[in-house]
């Protein structure tokens, strides 16, 4: 599906500026550049572009409100300065999959006030020795880089320092592991108790 009739599809009667979010991953893009979005989208907080075949952002429109955009498995390589211009209320940034080679190519997100997290993975960029260093260098506004801060800390979902929920989990199923066997002991006592009952019975009789 090309990436207006999407757009059309997700207005379902609303007009651009109703909208909060718009999803149109999977879309085919135009030429390698997005088409439908323009900045009658005024209200939009969430952009998600995942797998649309983009070569470059040279045409996003201005969008004041936007604070999560993401670009994940594209053909992007560099000329994100339009992002610093037109995004200038950006916090979170995923350009997973694309083809940033060099620290330099991502110098304009300098720009970006409170650009709080940035992902890279599957980015040759990230293959870089000092790579998670020179970002943070680069970009100290940013918390977290590939879900992770400065601390190597992961990012919850709300972005906080951790929540601990996982830990929970875990002990939840190991003490509902120790309970099942716990069952199959007092299983296995059952049937032996009648064995022991069929044989006395088979012996007097």
């Amino acid at each position: 599906m090309d990436m207006k009739k999407r757009i059309h599809l997700e207005l379902r009667n609303r007009t651009p500026s109703d909208v909060q979010e718009l999803v149109l991953d999977n879309c085919r893009s135009n030429e390698g550049k997005m088409e439908g979005v323009t900045e009658e989208f005024d209200n939009l907080e969430l952009l998600s572009l995942i797998n649309v075949g983009l070569i470059n952002v040279s045409n996003i429109p201005k969008l004041g409100k936007l604070k999560k955009l993401e670009l994940s498995d594209n053909r992007i390589s560099g000329g994100l300065e339009v992002l610093a211009e037109r995004l200038v209320n950006l916090t979170h940034l995923n350009l997973s999959g694309n083809k940033f080679k060099d620290i330099s190519t991502l110098e304009p997100l300098k720009k970006l006030p409170i650009l709080k997290s940035l992902d890279l993975f599957n980015c040759e960029v990230t293959n870089l020795g000092d790579y998670r260093e020179s970002i943070f260098k680069l970009l100290p506004q940013l918390t977290y880089l590939d879900g992770y801060d400065i601390e190597d800390c992961e990012a919850s979902d709300s972005d906080g320092e951790g929540d601990g929920i996982d830990d929970d989990d875990d002990d939840e199923e190991g003490e509902s592991e120790d309970f099942d066997e716990e069952e199959d002991d007092d299983d296995e006592e059952v049937i032996a108790e009648e064995d022991d009952d069929s044989a006395e019975s088979e012996e007097g009789s």
